[in-house]
């Protein structure tokens, strides 16, 4: 019996918070850029420094259109106004919310000392983003997120994926989110941490005496 075309769509919609997970999955992906820059700069790596800094700006742009602009959008129109409502997790979304407006000036400042070149600076800057986004990123996904599908019912959770699909066609296009994940790709394979395997332990350094 053929399945009705309503039960089909839902099917294929990706649901709000897997959406947003995913896009954490991008928000990682920055991370690890930022934290093999910032190894390197500390290293004074003989890596040319002027890549470096152009890898970084092209980095911060995606941070700054994607994250910032796009993903926490969604978070501060659609989740956090639902919490507060419930009066549920409201510390939390507080908490979440400060580090967004955080985070989005540590992006511009990122951006700066990109384009004057202060790798000192650049290298405060990437730590203290990744040891707030790190945390940030993981409650939202192990206790926000679950706790959002409980508030809304499946009719209401279900038109907001379309919503979530929509908004990201609009402002990134057709394809929007590969798209993104391809410019990633690019940048993780000039600095040359495209292959996942080199994150792979040697367990023979581990040993145990």
């Amino acid at each position: 019996m053929q399945e009705p075309c309503g039960l089909y769509q839902k099917q294929e919609t990706i649901s709000p918070t897997e959406d947003l997970m995913r896009e954490h999955g991008v928000l990682i992906r920055i991370i690890l850029i930022y934290g093999e820059i910032k190894d390197r700069l500390l290293a004074e790596c003989s890596y040319g420094w002027g890549n470096i800094f152009d890898l970084t700006m092209e980095t911060a742009v995606i941070a700054q259109e994607f994250i910032n602009n796009y993903h926490q959008k969604l978070e501060e129109t659609y989740l956090f106004p639902k919490f507060l409502q419930e009066q549920q997790y409201t510390k939390l979304v507080a908490t979440l919310l400060e580090q967004h407006m955080t985070a989005r000036a540590l992006t511009k400042m990122i951006m700066h000392c990109a384009r004057i070149r202060s790798p000192f600076k650049l290298c405060q800057l990437m730590a203290a983003y990744i040891r707030m986004y790190e945390p940030h990123s993981a409650r939202e996904d192990t206790v926000l997120f679950p706790a959002f599908r409980k508030l809304v019912n499946p009719d209401r959770f279900y038109q907001l994926g379309q919503k979530f699909e929509e908004i990201e066609e609009q402002r990134f296009g057709e394809n929007g989110f590969e798209n993104i994940v391809n410019c990633i790709a690019q940048i993780e394979e000039a600095l040359g941490i495209h292959d996942l395997s080199r994150f792979t332990p040697d367990l023979h350094l581990f040993t145990c005496n």
